[in-house]
């Protein structure tokens, strides 16, 4: 397929409350290097820069990011900061809180809620902001999120942050969220190998669903997967695409209120993933990708 003149909105457009986004958007984590965090080389600073640079010029309005996004010599809200800033009025840039990592990189406690304000200080100090767009509790295995969540709506109801989201999470914690404070969106793992009955119910609230690994399935955060089942390979060739552009076609098409966040490192990548919002699958199509693949719920 062409993918040089496909832009983001080929994919269309929803609403993080009231901050209209392509559906098509740009993951961060890879930005700092070539693989998760601190494992793998570092990235260079000027191609991830260039990443960036030429994901407003196809018109990405969604970039998803978190202070714990670095590598070695790499920080994504420093990179974005850099690239980007002043931000365009139309860029969302959303973050999220509750895993954190000390500054030689290792993996600390899950963060208390007290402990949420000075991650979200750290946040607006890395992008350069005054407030944040959308903000992800990302739960770390805790029972109740109610706390968490709270201590983040205290943050939205001064100022901090302008919407809400949640992540890894499963319906329970939607309720237990929605009576605390309006959630915008979920994030949570899903691809066509990891099914996710919170599809279903954003889906019938109106509520954003955003998937992490999507791409890269079972791989998870170590890249793209190389695994692909022979309905995917079929199909990719005949789209003339790849089958991560058939991954994240197919992601698009599980609703409207679906967006997709593929990270990469590379320019050349960022071009492919635009291009995939430009694929329509057709429906038998998307019934033999489903067919070895049930969904949850």
């Amino acid at each position: 397929m062409t993918s040089e003149t496909i832009t983001a909105d080929a994919a269309g457009t929803w609403k993080l409350g009231d901050l209209t986004v392509n559906r098509l958007g740009l993951g961060a984590m890879r930005l700092t290097g070539s693989a998760a965090f601190h494992h793998g080389e570092p990235s260079d600073r000027a191609t991830s820069i260039a990443v960036l640079h030429k994901a407003r010029e196809l018109g990405v309005n969604h970039i998803d990011t978190a202070a714990f996004y670095f590598s070695s010599l790499r920080s994504a809200n420093e990179l974005i900061n850099t690239a980007l800033a002043p931000y365009p009025d139309d860029l969302v840039v959303v973050t999220k809180v509750g895993p954190f990592r000390d500054y030689s990189g290792e993996w600390g406690a899950s963060a208390r809620p007290e402990d949420l304000r000075g991650h979200v200080e750290e946040n607006l100090r890395q992008l350069g902001r005054d407030h944040l767009d959308v903000v992800y509790l990302r739960r770390m295995r805790q029972d109740s999120i109610a706390e968490h969540f709270g201590a983040l709506a205290e943050l939205r109801e001064a100022g901090l942050i302008r919407h809400l989201g949640i992540s890894n999470v499963e319906p329970r914690h939607l309720a237990e969220a929605q009576a605390i404070a309006p959630v915008v969106s979920v994030q949570n793992r899903y691809a066509l190998d990891h099914p996710d009955e919170l599809l279903r119910i954003c889906g019938e609230q109106g509520i954003a669903y955003v998937p992490f690994y999507a791409v890269a399935g079972t791989a998870g955060e170590h890249g793209a997967t190389t695994h692909h089942e022979d309905e995917v390979l079929a199909i990719a060739k005949a789209h003339d695409a790849s089958p991560a552009q058939i991954r994240i076609a197919w992601t698009l098409h599980q609703g409207p209120h679906v967006l997709a966040i593929p990270g990469t490192g590379n320019p050349g990548h960022l071009v492919e993933n635009v291009a995939a919002g430009g694929i329509r699958l057709a429906d038998d199509e998307l019934a033999r990708l489903d067919s070895s693949h049930p969904k949850a719920g």
